[in-house]
């Protein structure tokens, strides 16, 4: 039979885990840019939403990738020169 010492050490190892585990997965998606992680479930949605309605939605998530891409290299470039000039 096992100690509650032992039982709460696993139940701290197993909460431990779980936390690590959520940590990495937030840290994958989100990454350093939570605005690029929004515009991507932002199309997502939009995508299942034309899709529902019989449309043709491929085009919809390239779109997306391009135009955040296009955003986030912009603000990248402004951080960087620290003015709002290119």
């Amino acid at each position: 039979m096992a100690s509650p010492h032992s039982c709460r050490r696993g139940v701290g190892l197993m909460i431990s885990a779980i936390a690590a585990f959520g940590r990495f997965w937030y840290r994958f998606i989100v990454g350093d840019d939570w605005s690029i992680a929004i515009a991507v479930l932002v199309g997502l949605g939009l995508t299942y939403a034309l899709r529902r309605r019989a449309s043709v939605a491929w085009w919809l998530m390239p779109a997306v990738v391009v135009v955040v891409l296009g955003v986030s290299l912009y603000r990248g470039r402004l951080n960087r020169t620290g003015s709002g000039r290119l």
